[in-house]
């Protein structure tokens, strides 16, 4: 099941369980769609996979499926990150 992150990892983002602009990674790193597409260049910083929309949790569910209450605010190094993408065009 998924956590249902409640922010964006790097601009902290409130992202709710119904929240249209959420974004995943195949691990769960959590962000917006407004940083996935103008900061992040589509490519993950912390696994390097692609981003897809966050599916939203029904409402009906969230009493026995919580969504988590965890914030991860960790802003991305923009330099590494830039550096990595350059890594991974490469292969």
């Amino acid at each position: 099941m998924l956590d249902i992150r409640p922010s964006c990892e790097h601009c902290d983002k409130d992202l709710p369980y119904d929240a249209p602009d959420a974004m995943i990674c195949t691990f769960e790193c959590t962000f917006c769609r407004d940083c996935v597409e103008n900061v992040l260049d589509h490519i993950c910083p912390n696994c390097g996979g692609n981003f897809e929309k966050r599916p939203i949790r029904p409402s009906s569910a969230l009493k026995k499926y919580p969504v988590s209450e965890k914030r991860i605010h960790k802003p991305v190094d923009l330099e590494a990150h830039k550096k990595r993408i350059q890594t991974l065009l490469r292969k």
